[in-house]
C-alpha cells in the first residue's frame, strides 16, 4: 500500500483516477484492475478514486449515490483486492471519521476548502488530505487552507487546482498558480484534468464538459511540473451516473498516461 511518501518521492508522476461516483461493486472493481495494470507497467503511483456520494447536485433529482456505508464497503474492498490506496469525498465534519475507515485520502471538495471545521476533522483522522483549490480562489491563498491542516497535527497534505470560474458556464487553468502552489504551499499541488473541463451551471441542470480537450490540458500540467494528476474515467461516460460530461472514457487512458510519461521523461533534470 502506498504511503504519502511514497506518493510524492518519486520522480514519476503519480495519478488520482477512477469512476465520479460509486455506481456499483463490479464497475468500481473492474476499472480499479484495469487502472492499476496501466499503471503497474507506466511505473506510476497509484491511487483509487470514488465518491461514495455526491453531495453537490445541481437538481434535487440528480444522482446523489448506492447509500454510504455500501459505497464505503466497496471502496474498502477496491483497496484490499488491489492493494491500493483509495481516496473519497466528505463533505461535513461527521463524514471525516467515517470515511476515514475504510479509505486513505480524504479529499476536501473546491467549495468547501475554506471550512476549517471540515479541514480540521480531516486532520484528525491521521489520513492523507487533499484539498481542492476553490474555484473562486486564487492560488496564493491556498497556503491558508494547508495550514489549517498543518496546525492541526497532520503533515500529509496536498492541493489540487481544478480550474478557476471563468464567466458562468466555464473554468480555466492559470497554469501560472501550479508552481505557485508549490512554492507557497510546500506540498504536492495535482492537476484535475477532467473537472477543469466542466462547463458548470447549464439551462438543464447537468453539468457540460469538453472531453476533447483532456489531453492538452493534461499535456501542459505535465510540462509545467505538476506532481500529480486527476483524471475520472468510466467505462461507458455517456450513462455515467455524474460527471459523464467531462470523464475520459477507460479506454483511452492507456494511451493518454504513455504520452504523459514521455512528456514527463524529457523534463526531468539530466
Amino acid at each position: 500500500m502506498k504511503t504519502y511518501n511514497d506518493l510524492i518521492n518519486q520522480e514519476m508522476f503519480f495519478l488520482l483516477a477512477g469512476p465520479c461516483v460509486i455506481e456499483g461493486e463490479d464497475m468500481a472493481l473492474r476499472i480499479a484492475e484495469r487502472v492499476k495494470t496501466i499503471t503497474e507497467r507506466l511505473h506510476i503511483p497509484y491511487v483509487f478514486k470514488g465518491s461514495f456520494k455526491k453531495a453537490n447536485r445541481s437538481r434535487l433529482d440528480s444522482f446523489t449515490g448506492i447509500g454510504d456505508e455500501k459505497a464505503l464497503k466497496i471502496l474498502s474492498k477496491v483497496r484490499t483486492e488491489f492493494d491500493i490506496p483509495v481516496v473519497t469525498d466528505i463533505h461535513d465534519v461527521h463524514d471525516a471519521e467515517m470515511a476515514a475507515a475504510y479509505v486513505d485520502v480524504l479529499q476536501i471538495p473546491a467549495f468547501l476548502c475554506r471550512q476549517t471545521d471540515l479541514l480540521v476533522a480531516a486532520a484528525a483522522t491521521g489520513k492523507m488530505v487533499n484539498i481542492k483549490k476553490g474555484q473562486f480562489l486564487s492560488p496564493e491563498a491556498m497556503k491558508f487552507a494547508v495550514a489549517k491542516v498543518r496546525e492541526s497535527g497532520n503533515a500529509q497534505v496536498m492541493v489540487t487546482e481544478r480550474g478557476t470560474t471563468f464567466g458562468y458556464q466555464d473554468l480555466i487553468v492559470d497554469y501560472r498558480g501550479l508552481p505557485v502552489m508549490q512554492r507557497e504551499c510546500e506540498c504536492p499541488v495535482v492537476l484535475d484534468i477532467t473537472h477543469s473541463l466542466q462547463q458548470p451551471n447549464q439551462a438543464s441542470g447537468v453539468t457540460g464538459g469538453q472531453p476533447a480537450l483532456i489531453e492538452t490540458v493534461a499535456k501542459a500540467g505535465i510540462a509545467v511540473g505538476v506532481d500529480g494528476i486527476f483524471i475520472e474515467t468510466h467505462e461507458n461516460p455517456a450513462v455515467a451516473k455524474s460527471d459523464g460530461a467531462n470523464m475520459l472514457r477507460l479506454d483511452l487512458l492507456e494511451g493518454l498516461l504513455q504520452k504523459l510519461v514521455r512528456l514527463r521523461e524529457a523534463i526531468l533534470p539530466r
